[in-house]
């Protein structure tokens, strides 16, 4: 994984984007008409979805066709799943060190 993908999620649109075409394949039409930017706009965020490997896009006559492509997003959920088991131990650890000192004051948790 790279951090090219966290830097495509990062934008409100194209997590926008992925939800719609999560639910369906979506022609560029349909995504267009959902967000009050510029078609061209819609375009842009489609190539970057496209070259983070997010979406994929096939022409149908005169149409182009996106779906989404969960593989990138497997591998963040993989690495959000390892940085919350990393996460949950300091703050295991955290809790223990508050309830066995007894000279840090308790606070309501």
């Amino acid at each position: 994984m790279t951090t090219d993908v966290f830097a495509v999620l990062a934008d409100p649109h194209r997590r926008r984007v992925l939800e719609l075409v999560a639910a369906r394949e979506r022609t560029a039409g349909e995504l267009a008409a959902e967000f009050d930017v510029s078609r061209p706009a819609v375009s842009r965020h489609l190539r970057v979805l496209k070259e983070a490997g997010l979406v994929t896009c096939r022409q149908d006559a005169q149409r182009r066709i996106y779906r989404l492509d969960p593989g990138p997003l497997t591998e963040v959920a993989g690495w959000v799943d390892r940085m919350r088991g990393y996460w949950a131990g300091r703050l295991d650890a955290l809790e223990d060190h508050l309830d066995t000192n007894p000279e840090v004051p308790n606070v309501s948790r």
